[in-house]
Order: structure tokens, then sequence, then C-alpha cells
């Protein structure tokens, strides 16, 4: 059944060709290593739903990813940042904003990750980088064909993957699919706070409200056993630590540097390792119809990603 997915290995190589002919390969190395880490976390949030349920999978995994960020608020004497430390107001609202939205794509993903597999779930989270321009074009932002290009192929990357034979998604890739609305909403309002504030400080504030309003979902709708939380610590430590902590970290630093356009195609194999990880350590399979969907849905993103930089670098 891995012959199946030989498009998205092709893909994936002319990928690998890119980067290996990049003028930075630190940059896009730890951008590389994000989008690996991010990828096998769906194979750790699958897991680790075996042990726990997802509201306290998730309280446990953004409090962690907190903690992780806290090492880094200390900067070394002539160091600076785009943002105000001072601005706490904003950062208290921006943060609390952002939490809640956090908050509610984490839970539709971590729910919907029980009913579907670890690679769907990785590729239909990957809309989120469509949904963005098109709710910019809502708020009067210039939206260039490409995007439209791209969204057209993800929709029909999407019935390929998603749809049955009689026209019905199932549960866990609709809610996986909702979330990714709230993923795009997200990276909006990060977008609008950026600049305002010290990227840290709001990333350590909308982890702390993540991990509260999940704890709540977890003391009213689950049973919170710790020697469960225990049999499930690997995942949590993988989904925290590494997922929200190391990789948030590598990306700020990585892309100061980063071509934006290298950075777009590196970051989208998110998605394929979230395959590849459902393969090789769940045994997940793709058909022939589901692969060919997964390609269609990475060239829409890659191209929305790579049109929404042209504009970008267009604008006055």
């Amino acid at each position: 059944m891995i012959e199946s997915i030989w498009p998205v290995r092709k893909l994936v190589g002319l990928c690998m060709m890119h980067l290996m002919f990049s003028s930075n390969l630190k940059s896009d190395g730890l951008l590389l290593v994000s989008a690996i880490i991010w990828g096998f976390a769906f194979v750790a949030q699958r897991i680790g739903m075996e042990y726990v349920g997802p509201f306290t999978f998730n309280a446990v995994r953004f409090s962690l990813g907190a903690v992780a960020l806290l090492p880094f608020l200390h900067r070394r004497p002539g160091q600076t940042e785009s943002g105000s430390d001072g601005n706490w107001r904003v950062v208290l609202l921006g943060g609390s904003v952002a939490g809640v939205v956090l908050f509610a794509g984490s839970t539709l993903q971590q729910i919907g990750i029980i009913y579907t597999t670890a690679g769907k779930a990785g590729f239909i989270t990957g809309l989120y980088v469509i949904i963005v321009p098109i709710i910019g074009l809502c708020l009067g932002k210039k939206t260039g064909t490409g995007t439209w290009a791209g969204a057209l192929l993800a929709v029909v990357g999407m019935y390929l993957l998603s749809i049955t034979d009689s026209l019905s998604i199932g549960r866990g890739d609709l809610l996986v699919l909702i979330g990714a609305f709230f993923w795009a909403g997200h990276v909006v309002i990060i977008g609008r706070l950026s600049g305002r504030v010290r990227a840290l400080n709001l990333a350590i504030g909308q982890f702390l409200t993540c991990s509260a309003l999940s704890l709540i979902g977890a003391i009213i709708f689950e049973e919170i056993v710790l020697s469960n939380i225990i049999k499930a610590i690997v995942p949590i430590l993988y989904a925290g630590l590494l997922s929200v902590g190391i990789a948030y970290t590598f990306q700020v630093f990585a892309q100061r540097k980063a071509n934006p356009a290298h950075a777009a195609i590196i970051l989208s194999l998110e998605s394929v390792f979230a395959v590849s990880g459902g393969m090789i350590i769940l045994g997940e399979r793709l058909s022939a119809k589901g692969s060919v969907g997964c390609v269609l849905m990475l060239a829409g993103m890659l191209l929305s990603q790579l049109s929404k930089k042209r504009i970008s670098n267009d604008l006055p």
C-alpha cells in the first residue's frame, strides 16, 4: 500500500531538492525540523487519546508548552525584539482572545483525531493556509487568483481524501475541518497583534489561556486520572515540549533570515510528515484516491502561500 502514496513522495523529493540548493541552509534546516516535529505531533495526539481525554491532553500539553518558553523570556543585554514588553494590557487581552481561539481549534482537532487518521488530520488542518487569505479578503485585503486556484485544488483534494461514496464526510474529518477555520482565525489574530507586543509574551499568554480552558473542560466532561496521564506522558511531552516549545522557537529564529517562499514550501510539508508518521508508527494507509487528494491539497496550499507572499511583496 505504500506505493499508493508515490505522488506525495515525489513531491517531497522535489521540495527536498529545493532545500538542498537553498542559499540559507541553516534557516531552512530549522524550518524543516519544525515541520517534521509538527507533522509527527499528529501521531502523538492520536496515541495520547488512548489514555486520556482531549481536554486533559490539551490542558497538560499547552501548560508544558508555556513552561518550555519561559527560559526565553530573558534576553541578553543589547538583544532586541519587535514589540513592547511593557504593553501588558495588550498582552493580557490579546493573549486571552488568541488563547480562546486556540482552545477552539485545538479542541476540535483533538476530538476529531479520535475518529480519523493522523495523516488526514494533518492535511485537513493544513487548509488553514488557504482559509487565512480568504478571511483577509473579507477584511478588505487583496487576494490574488493564485489563492482562488489553490483553494479550488484543495477543495478537490479534500473531496478525494474525505468524501465517501455515499457523499458524506466522516465525523472526525468534519471536526478537524471546522477546527481549521479556527486555526486560520488564530493566524489572523496573531498577525494583528504582531509588532505591538513581544512574541514570547503573547505566546505564553495564549498557551496558558488555552490550558486553563482545557482544564475546565476536563473537569466538566472528563475524569482526570493521574495514572492515565502518566501512561500518556510520552505523547504529551512530545506535543507540549517539542511541538509547542522547541518547534515554535525554531520557527521564530529561522524566519528572521529564511526566504519567505522557502518557508512557505518547507512548513507546508508538515502535512506530509503527518501522513508519513501515521504510516510508520500507526500503520495507517491511504487509498490511491486519498493519495491523489493529498497531492492536490498540498499543491493548493503551496500555490496559495506563494501567491500570498508575492502579493505582499507587491504592496507599497
